[in-house]
């Protein structure tokens, strides 16, 4: 019976290296309800389940990983755990593959940052060429300019936006959770949080889950009018700078001429391209400020692997840049683009494993073992 059980060991094991898959996969991931949408579901930083969404939908499933580490970093990274701590320390989401538009792959979307350590992709030298960090009583928020091409973005991509929710409230990227730790006592999930990128512009905020109007100020309906109405900042040019700030008003919220606050209504794609906007958002005040010279506070990034292009910061005054970050269409995505991005997702949602992460705590192990066990027994038993 041992030999039998030796064999059957064998077998699984074997069948598992031969697929590729981690051994800590769905069997003992943290399984969620199917209907939970994935902003009103918690987890745990560091006991995140291999893939936060594990569930099948009209988009496929889940392309990446939740679960990051050395052994998944690098420029394949399917990592989609995203951080924002601080000026220095922060991911952005961008395409799986070079020359993509953010409407065809956001639900694929994987994590760029720009520090190694994260288990992601990391953020080329010379991409960022200006940012700003905000914490504000109620969210923390970075906001910049970025030569996209070196995140595999196309040059040309107006771009979109990121978030939880998503039409099938399943978020963008399917399963992509965010953490800071800015707000103490380790990592904290971010329940609510908008990142909006494109027109070489970027705008990434995550709203405090203690705070009353989180959902308020990380609104995700606002797809189509970009970062400076939903995350309004300077946008400067060669300026690294972190402050404190007050809170923007609610995005789409606005107080006109006549001092009457009215909520913008955002149109319909039907209706063609947003050409114009009755208001300009106002930009909080900042305070604290310390300021950096150069993008040398980003360490330990790797050389282009794509040749750089122009980017808008590079190309335009800061005056001009700004604009681009005020442009509705640097955010606008299609509905042509939403069903591409869908049937993205299906096609690949059987090709993840080989990036899958190979390292777990001593939990995942011992419950794999027991379970390949379990299966081997029942095996020996079935004879």
């Amino acid at each position: 019976m041992l030999t039998v059980l030796a064999v059957s060991l064998a077998v699984l094991a074997g069948s598992a290296a031969a697929k590729g898959t981690p051994t800590n996969h769905h069997a003992i991931a943290q399984r969620q309800d199917a209907n939970t949408p994935l902003a009103s579901q918690h987890f745990n930083y560091n006991s995140l389940p291999y893939q936060a969404d594990p569930n099948d939908g009209e988009r496929g499933r889940q392309s990446g990983y939740n679960i990051c580490n050395s052994t998944t970093e690098g420029p394949t990274s399917q990592c989609q755990t995203a951080i924002i701590n601080s000026l220095d320390d922060f991911c952005l989401w961008g395409p799986p593959v070079p020359n993509s538009a953010v409407g065809d792959t956001e639900g694929q979307s994987v994590a760029w940052c720009t520090k190694p350590g994260h288990g992601t992709r990391v953020i080329p030298q010379g991409a960022i060429t200006g940012a700003q960090f905000m914490r504000t009583p109620d969210y923390i928020q970075i906001t910049g300019l970025i030569n996209q091409v070196l995140i595999d973005m196309a040059a040309d991509d107006g771009g979109g936006e990121m978030d939880p929710h998503g039409a099938d409230q399943r978020g963008n990227p399917l399963g992509g959770l965010l953490f800071t730790n800015a707000w103490g006592n380790g990592y904290t999930q971010a329940i609510e949080w908008h990142n909006f990128m494109g027109s070489n512009v970027f705008c990434l905020k995550a709203c405090d889950p203690k705070g009353a109007h989180a959902a308020d100020y990380c609104q995700h309906v606002f797809d189509r009018i970009g970062c400076q109405y939903n995350a309004p900042a300077a946008y400067v040019d060669g300026e690294f700078t972190s402050c404190l700030g007050e809170s923007q008003d609610f995005p789409g919220v606005y107080t006109g001429a006549d001092g009457v606050v009215t909520t913008y209504q955002q149109p319909p794609e039907s209706l063609g391209p947003i050409s114009s906007m009755p208001y300009t958002a106002r930009i909080p005040a900042s305070s604290s400020c310390t300021t950096f010279t150069s993008a040398a506070i980003y360490t330990g990034q790797p050389t282009p692997s794509v040749a750089a292009t122009t980017s808008v910061a590079a190309s335009t005054p800061a005056s001009s840049a700004a604009a681009a970050a005020t442009t509705p269409a640097a955010a606008a995505k299609s509905s042509a683009a939403s069903k591409s991005a869908a049937t993205s997702s299906a096609a690949s949602a059987s090709g993840n494993a080989a990036g899958a992460p190979a390292k777990f705590g001593m939990g995942g192990v011992w419950s794999i073992a027991i379970g390949v066990v379990g299966a081997a027994v029942g095996a020996v038993v079935a004879l």
